[in-house]
């Protein structure tokens, strides 16, 4: 029978590190050890519990083995339930936060914002606030790089192990364009039909959903990382695209835009999400903050 030794929980970070960024190299990037570091840790490791972690033979990335695959769950759950009680610890010699730094995304309602963060101001007159407002995955980088002790984000395409989440609620995005764009001028609009006209999309600037399309329907579009820009090139006529209901509902009244009835679905759900990293718990304020996003959207 094989003596199986006790790991640290170091060793099991960089087995993680190892799996989760998919090289050596880019484990040692991540976690600022130099590669041989890494190396030594993995060895280390394999021989305490006398398994082959990674197959690392010649020049290829490290492949997991079926040892490997078979313990991450358990190697993660250990390191998640002690950045959890690192984090609580941290958080009750803090006491109140005397900073809170907040991601959110592009589609959140500002009025929402607005009367939330007019609250807050009340509730914690000593705590100084940082917000960003980003598109699509720059919202999680930010929560990711530790930019941002909360973040609320769009649906993401990339499960990050650093994060936390918790769905809080969602936006409804329609299809709309200028009054004499030719789609809004069909009484009845075929499917595929908006293929043929040039589509409007929200572009993304993090790496986390490069690439990634958002409800795209036409290969003709043009990409814009400004949500204001989108809309006064919508209302201007350059194209249809997809907007959040409560950013054009005063220009639908107005006549500026009109819904399109398309075939392929009039709305769409734009799930939103609370973002968090695991190893940093929220503190009063910010809790206070996610509490109060999750009543209002």
């Amino acid at each position: 029978m094989v003596d199986v030794g006790s790991p640290t929980l170091d060793q099991l970070r960089i087995f993680l590190a190892v799996y989760d960024e998919g090289s050596f190299n880019a484990a040692a990037r991540k976690l600022g050890r130099a590669v041989s570091v890494v190396s030594y840790g993995i060895s280390a490791l394999e021989s305490q519990l006398g398994v082959k972690l990674f197959d690392r033979e010649g020049s290829r990335r490290p492949e997991t083995t079926d040892a490997g695959r078979s313990l991450l769950s358990s190697a993660r759950a250990v390191v998640d339930e002690t950045d959890h009680l690192m984090a609580q610890v941290r958080s009750i010699n803090a006491g109140v936060e005397s900073h809170v730094s907040i991601a959110l995304d592009v589609m959140v309602p500002f009025d929402i914002v607005s009367t939330i963060l007019r609250d807050f101001q009340l509730a914690f007159p000593l705590v100084d606030l940082s917000l960003h407002v980003e598109a699509l995955g720059a919202v999680a980088a930010l929560a990711r790089e530790g930019s941002a002790d909360l973040a609320i984000s769009g649906p993401e395409v990339l499960d990050l192990p650093e994060l936390d989440r918790k769905q809080i609620g969602c936006v409804e995005l329609v299809p709309v364009a200028a009054p004499g764009h030719p789609l809004a001028q069909m009484d009845v609009i075929r499917p595929g039909q908006a293929r043929l006209y040039l589509q409007l999309v929200l572009t993304d600037r993090s790496v986390y959903t490069e690439g990634q399309e958002f409800f795209v329907l036409s290969p003709r579009n043009w990409r814009l990382a400004d949500l204001g820009a989108k809309r006064d090139l919508l209302i201007g006529g350059i194209g249809w695209g997809n907007m959040p209901l409560h950013s054009v509902k005063q220009d639908i009244a107005a006549g500026r835009l009109a819904v399109l009835k398309l075939p392929e679905g009039a709305s769409v759900d734009y799930r939103l999400y609370a973002l968090w990293r695991k190893d940093s718990l929220p503190g009063p304020a910010t809790i206070w903050l996610l509490e109060a996003f999750e009543a209002a959207l």
